[in-house]
């Protein structure tokens, strides 16, 4: 069984930064693509950031140059620095795993099939 878990939300003012963290428990493999979305209530959850087994990543263009996202594979952790931050960035962060991926990672959130319960990140104007 694969659990990740999310940690490091919080307040935070226009301008400033945060640092989420991803564990996972369970498969310590490393062998797997990784990913950060985010999700407004009525909205659809939508793609931050993927990591492939070798820290290749792929950002979406809302975080191009703001937000880094990368793994510790020695420490089974994901890590996405957010500098910059806007209120617009204010969402649920969850964590994610496609176990079928270690490179050529899928974009799409339906093929990752392991999720976060989800961190809060609130950005204030």
């Amino acid at each position: 069984q694969v659990h990740l878990v999310e940690s490091g939300g919080g307040s935070v003012q226009a301008g400033g930064s945060l640092r989420l963290s991803c564990v996972v428990s369970g498969d310590l493999s490393n062998r797997y693509c990784m990913g950060w979305f985010r999700q407004v209530p009525g909205m659809a959850r939508e793609r931050v950031v993927i990591i492939d087994t070798g820290g290749g990543t792929n950002y979406a263009d809302a975080v191009k140059g703001r937000f880094t996202g990368s793994r510790d594979n020695g420490k089974n952790t994901m890590y996405l620095e957010m500098s910059s931050l806007r209120p617009e960035d204010t969402a649920t962060y969850y964590c994610a795993a496609d176990r079928g991926r270690a490179y050529g990672c899928r974009t799409t959130q339906s093929y990752y099939g392991y999720w976060g319960p989800g961190t809060q990140v609130t950005v204030s104007s």
